[in-house]
């Protein structure tokens, strides 16, 4: 099996003093760049996902603005592939499946933000394509959200798309385990 290395999102405006702040997202990005780290050393490939948004509406992801910029904690190197996409599943309308497939990849370690959408989205795409899983829980985060009038913390949100992720589509551990 060959692996690869997918930080989904992890763009400016999803920290502290960004457009859509997430909880965590500091430390998820620490997290992630420990493991960013290891692959550089493995010399294992890296797919860096950036959200770019498209929508008249949009509040965040603006294109060609500091928000929507990758985060430095896990700024890609030249090298590095980089994927734009305008919607959460990482796979829709991207040559993510095409490049991944092209370098012979079968396993992906799957790092990013939001989990309970383009985290969730792209590791279920990923699997339904055949491709094995590995999300590290530490390095992702979320925001709180609001249903029918009542408020899911943001843990609460993140814990449960991470069980949701590990009965089938995923193996979930933490970076610490991973290294």
């Amino acid at each position: 099996m060959k692996k690869a290395l997918l930080l989904i999102d992890i763009q400016n405006d999803y920290f502290e003093g960004g457009s859509n702040t997430l909880e965590g997202s500091l430390e998820a990005s620490l997290n992630a760049k420990e493991i960013l780290t290891l692959f550089r050393q493995q010399n294992l490939p890296v797919v860096h996902i950036q959200h770019l948004s498209t929508r008249p509406s949009s509040t965040f992801f603006i294109p060609d603005t500091k928000g929507a910029e990758i985060h430095p904690n896990v700024a890609p190197l030249h090298e590095e592939k980089v994927i734009i996409k305008h919607y959460p599943n990482s796979f829709r309308e991207t040559d993510l499946l095409d490049y991944l497939r092209s370098e012979g990849i079968t396993e992906l370690v799957v790092c990013g933000m939001m989990t309970h959408m383009c985290v969730d989205a792209t590791v279920r795409a990923a699997k339904d394509y055949g491709f094995n899983c590995t999300l590290i829980a530490d390095a992702c985060a979320t925001r709180t959200l609001v249903v029918s009038g009542e408020t899911v913390k943001a843990h609460e949100v993140h814990n449960a798309f991470l069980a949701a992720l590990a009965y089938f589509y995923s193996t979930v551990t933490t970076a610490r385990d991973y290294i």
